[in-house]
């Protein structure tokens, strides 16, 4: 997939531990730990806002484009 989750990145630069922002997000810890481990199809925005206020971080901190390898090369062999 050509989104990353960059949750862990963001919650080891704040010092949050998942149950701490599990609590404050009000989101299970087996959701929360999907979405962490970049395996979440899909986020809410009204949970992304949650965790940006609880993490007081940008949405652009913890979601990131990057090209997929199979992409790249569908491209380059045109």
């Amino acid at each position: 997939m050509a989104i990353k989750i960059n949750l862990d990145v963001v919650m080891a630069q704040r010092k949050k531990g998942l149950t701490e922002l599990a609590g404050e997000v009000d989101i299970t810890l087996a959701n929360l730990s999907i979405l962490k481990n970049n395996k979440a199809k899909a986020i809410r925005f009204s949970t992304l806002e949650a965790i940006c206020k609880a993490l007081s971080c940008q949405p652009g901190e913890i979601i990131e484009y990057v090209e997929d390898n199979e992409e790249s090369e569908e491209k380059a062999n045109g």
